[in-house]
């Protein structure tokens, strides 16, 4: 490229130095040396101009080519997202039905935990209820039976020593003494067997709450994952309805 201006910057000192014509403006150069520079010019030019040139003339036709090109790179590119959009949707669908029927799963086997617990637990209550019935009942018999042997004694003494009416009055007070001693023993015997269905029924209780947590879970990672257009996949009951956030409808 440095040739082609040296060649310009020899014509153009050419013409300069060239002999004017009188009473005109133009000047006598020697062909020669203009023809020489020119042809120096012409070989000096780089072919990566007569390639632009070239460009040039097919402007146009590498325009349309190109526009060409970007217009199905575009559909390719359309069909490729719609394609993995359909994917992306159905494998999220998928995901929530199994999301859904792993919950509906869980919550069945709650439910059934629930009313295993919740029978067993009244088994043991009518068990030591009656137990403890009968233990009292048993309990009060003796104590009336002592009651009725006491008064009886008592009686018996009063009567052999009428004047020691001392006598009369302690074996009543330890008749009595033993009446209220039987008469705790059947209280006591109530409030163990209350204690202990309430420990029963704690235990069930915390076999719920854990229930319930598992289940809160499951709903809380289908709410998080969301359905595909981005809204919170619905609970689902157990008639298909929704359920409450607490999880207490999963027992009748």
């Amino acid at each position: 490229m440095y040739r082609v201006f040296e060649s310009l910057d020899a014509l153009v000192t050419v013409v300069e130095e060239a002999r004017s014509l009188p009473m005109t403006a133009n000047c006598v150069v020697p062909r020669g040396d203009v023809l020489e520079l020119l042809d120096d010019v012409r070989e000096a030019i780089p072919g990566e101009l007569d390639d632009a040139q070239d460009v040039l003339d097919r402007r146009d036709e590498i325009v349309s080519e190109a526009q060409q090109e970007a217009d199905e790179t575009r559909s390719s590119a359309t069909e490729e997202a719609e394609r993995l959009l359909a994917d992306a949707r159905e494998e999220a669908e998928r995901l929530v039905s199994a999301a859904r029927e792993e919950a509906e799963q869980t919550v069945a086997h709650a439910r059934h935990e629930a009313e295993r617990t919740v029978s067993e637990g009244r088994r043991i209550h009518a068990e030591t209820t009656d137990r403890a019935r009968a233990e009292a009942e048993r309990l009060a018999e003796a104590g009336r039976a002592a009651h009725d042997r006491y008064l009886a004694d008592g009686q018996a003494e009063q009567a052999r020593l009428v004047s020691q009416s001392e006598v009369v009055q302690a074996a009543r007070a330890e008749a009595a003494r033993i009446v209220d001693s039987a008469d705790g023993e059947a209280d006591r015997l109530r409030r163990e067997c209350d204690g202990y269905v309430d420990a029963k029924l704690a235990e069930f209780e915390d076999s719920l709450t854990k229930a319930l947590r598992t289940v809160s879970r499951g709903r809380t990672q289908i709410w998080r994952s969301g359905s595909p257009n981005g809204t919170p996949a619905p609970s689902i009951g157990r008639n298909g309805s929704g359920m409450s956030g607490t999880g207490m409808d999963l027992i009748d």
